[in-house]
């Protein structure tokens, strides 16, 4: 009979207090070392497996080995150390065999689960190229090289292709192809390098499958600067060729003079940043580019959409905005007169500042007739049906947009924003956290969480806490005034709206006239909208469906006011608007 005793006299606690230290140990070495180089389960299971074999094995051990002179083994003995090995082995082989199942099973689902075949979704998304060449400011051309094929593969309407924002969200992450693929939920992936050396530059280009990661295509291209819209013709269609897709017409893109192309690129690099200090870079590179080059379309393409943007953030007044906006699209159709980032740009400037929705609607046309999956097309025929009403039409082409922009902040946003006006609020805020999730920082969204809280789901508190985080000064202002002025706080609200009058009211009179709507004070409230229709407020255009603005609806002054800026039911049921499935 086994006794404490024996177990002393064997010393058989001694062996198994260092056995168990040495085979910890051994684990956390394991351990660390499997988190430092990504190793997968496998080692640490099986080391867990090895260590408890070894356990029963060092208690057989010490039960002999324990004291010099021991007595003979006997058969007893000999059956129990061959039981210990038999079943221990049998559990070992057994526990590595489903380990390897697992671990198959485990990264079955990294490589293929949710990621669709190129014969089911020819879809492919187009990393960020790697920048081989000397000097970190060479990064904007390597990047820009990898945004032109993006655009002219974009132009196979066969294809489905992952916009830029969230393709380029994976740069510098080091993720392998099928996790970028999963997330970005398509079958290929193109990536490569750039290496650039005065005028020459060389381009290495793969595309991958994502289900397995296997190359399908790989070339090289040493070439002049001169000649890179040719070489980028050539590898969107050895690409589209490799995805077996029969063309309609070719791919093609028109050239930027090689001058200025690093400029346009680092310009657009630098609005892409939707930033005010961005922003005013973009506005001086892009007033480089022409300098060096006048009638560089693109250039003054950019150079519009800057005017139009800083617009919209209240840096430079509308009238301002309008006139330089338009000189410079127009001066870019005139050289070029299929560039549809300059007539999605007119889009913009006709609805929002002509406020005149029909000459939007035309404009939006004709850039769809052109590109009909440009991503900037799609986005500004959406604001234009979401500020006409049509929310059941705009929803479905910022459902497109995300689609095949999953990792852009601002496509949530806008798709929230259409939400709010539809009223749905629960969807909104879903959207609008998203878009925060991507972007913590992002300008806007907090607001329309707050706004969503307060106006649709009476929660004015929540609309305080949620403010709090908002950058922008003027929507912090509002929502104060109104969440203030529902708690019965007057004299905090009083305090937040005339706070906003000071600071923002000559900019942004559209924001006061919704908050003095909300506090039913219906005669500022229509003094500030006339106030936002003679400056052409660019928001102007979205208070005809606005919550906000529900206590005036009965006022005989609300129809005047909008016909006065072209939206009355009226001249909405006059607008023809067409609105293709994307992709067609």
């Amino acid at each position: 009979m086994l006794t404490i005793r024996q177990l002393r006299k064997r010393k058989v606690a001694q062996w198994v207090l260092g056995y168990t230290a040495v085979a910890w140990a051994l684990l956390q070495g394991v351990g660390l070392l499997a988190d430092t180089y990504g190793w997968s389960a496998i080692p640490m299971r099986v080391g867990v497996a090895l260590s408890v074999l070894g356990f029963f094995l060092t208690l057989v051990i010490a039960w002999f080995q324990g004291e010099r002179g021991q007595q003979k083994v006997t058969r007893l003995e000999v059956a129990l150390i061959a039981i210990v090995v038999i079943v221990g082995g049998a559990w070992l082989w057994q526990t590595v065999q489903t380990t390897s199942e697992q671990a198959a099973a485990d990264a079955s689902p990294l490589v293929s689960a949710g990621i669709p075949t190129i014969e089911q979704d020819p879809s492919i998304a187009v990393l960020p190229l790697d920048n081989m060449s000397s000097g970190q400011e060479q990064q904007y051309f390597s990047d820009g090289i990898s945004e032109e094929l993006l655009n002219l593969l974009n132009k196979v309407p066969e294809l489905r292709v992952i916009a830029r924002t969230s393709s380029f969200a994976f740069k510098d992450q080091n993720l392998a192809v099928p996790e970028i693929a999963r997330r970005l939920n398509v079958a290929s992936i193109l990536q490569g390098s750039v290496r650039r050396a005065g005028n020459r530059v060389r381009i290495a280009v793969q595309l991958v499958r994502a289900t397995d990661g296997a190359q399908l295509w790989a070339e090289t291209y040493d070439r002049d600067l001169n000649d890179i819209f040719q070489v980028q013709d050539e590898i969107a269609a050895a690409v589209v060729d490799e995805l077996k897709i029969k063309l309609l017409k070719a791919p093609k893109v028109t050239p930027v003079d090689p001058r200025v192309y690093a400029l346009i690129l680092q310009a657009q690099a630098l609005l892409d940043q939707q930033s005010k200090d961005g922003r005013a870079q973009a506005l001086l590179v892009f007033k480089q580019a022409l300098s060096i080059a006048p009638n560089e379309a693109r250039a003054w393409a950019g150079l519009g959409r800057v005017y139009i943007n800083q617009s919209i953030y209240s840096e430079i007044p509308p009238t301002e905005a309008a006139k330089l906006a338009r000189e410079a699209l127009n001066k870019a159709l005139k050289i070029d007169p299929r560039n549809v980032i300059a007539i999605t740009g007119l889009a913009r400037l006709a609805a929002d500042f002509d406020f005149d929705a029909q000459a939007a609607a035309d404009y939006n046309k004709r850039a769809l007739q052109i590109e009909p999956n440009n991503l900037v097309a799609i986005n500004t025929l959406g604001i234009l049906l979401s500020n006409v009403g049509r929310f059941d039409e705009a929803l479905p082409l910022y459902d497109y947009r995300v689609a095949h922009d999953p990792a852009n902040p601002t496509a949530y946003n806008n798709r929230g924003i259409t939400r709010y006006y539809a009223r749905q609020w629960d969807a909104a805020i879903d959207d609008f956290r998203t878009a925060l999730r991507l972007s913590p920082a992002f300008v806007g969204a907090r607001n329309g969480i707050a706004a969503s809280l307060l106006a649709g789901k009476g929660d004015a508190a929540g609309a305080l806490r949620e403010i709090e985080g908002e950058p922008d000064e003027a929507s912090r202002l509002q929502i104060r005034a109104l969440a203030f002025f529902a708690l019965g706080r007057t004299r905090e609200s009083n305090g937040a709206l005339q706070a906003l009058i000071r600071t923002h009211g000559e900019e942004q009179p559209t924001l006061v006239a919704l908050a003095y709507s909300y506090r039913v004070d219906r005669d500022a409230a229509f003094e500030w909208l006339d106030k936002a229709a003679a400056a052409r407020d660019p928001a102007a255009t979205s208070v005809a469906f606005d919550v906000l603005t529900d206590p005036l609806r009965d006022d005989p002054r609300w129809l005047p006011f909008l016909t006065k800026i072209g939206y009355d039911p009226e001249q909405l049921a006059r607008v023809r608007i067409d609105v293709p499935k994307p992709g067609t």
